[in-house]
């Protein structure tokens, strides 16, 4: 190869790094500009304020709800229609729904129950063992006007002999005086702390 031919090879390739850096950066710039637009998040709580309960028998592994692909996620669900799945814009929890849901369900039985509770990714061996579903939890704006739904079926389960001791589905409907994210969140964060008691008072008896 000649002389001027090494140096034209050499002009191009410096050339090409240049446009392949301009245009890396570009990209990093876009996606640093996206990351900059924060969504405003939500949190669950747990209800504290339960009446005296019996402490029952045995230990409870509460195991991690399990929810349709529209539920598993950190997104805020609106129903316009029946049968019709939105998100809530420019709002999300905290975490995936299900994860959340589990971390407050255990909080309330600490907080409303003397039965004894565990994770289900604990090392603890468990006499019962609780299973929930979130089948519904979203706002729904058709009807008389938004409302708030929480529908959870839950099992108890014994861990020896894999027998269904009990089952029940719980449903919590609270108004939502709009659906803005902190108006939704509020009225499902309610409709929520009811499933949860409901279903405190439910295992704790068994």
């Amino acid at each position: 190869m000649t002389l001027r031919r090494r140096q034209a090879c050499r002009r191009l390739t410096g050339a090409a790094a240049t446009i392949a850096l301009a245009l890396t950066l570009g990209g990093c710039a876009s996606l640093l500009s996206g990351g900059d637009k924060s969504v405003p998040t939500f949190d669950l709580t747990a209800p504290t304020n339960f009446p005296v309960a019996r402490a029952g028998r045995g230990q409870l592994v509460v195991n991690g709800p399990t929810a349709l692909q529209v539920l598993d996620t950190e997104r805020i669900v609106v129903e316009p229609a029946p049968g019709q799945i939105a998100y809530l814009d420019k709002a999300q929890w905290a975490d995936r729904l299900p994860p959340l849901f589990q971390a407050r369900l255990i909080e309330a039985f600490e907080n409303g129950s003397r039965v004894r509770v565990a994770r289900s990714d604990s090392a603890v061996t468990a006499d019962y063992v609780l299973l929930t579903n979130i089948r519904t939890f979203g706002i729904q704006t058709f009807g008389s006007g938004p409302e708030a739904v929480v529908e959870v079926s839950a099992q108890i389960v014994a861990n020896g002999s894999g027998r269904i001791v009990a089952a029940q589905v719980f449903t919590s409907r609270v108004p939502a005086i709009g659906t803005s994210g902190a108006e939704a969140t509020q009225a499902l964060d309610q409709a929520s702390d009811q499933v949860l008691v409901d279903i405190v008072h439910w295992a704790s008896r068994r």
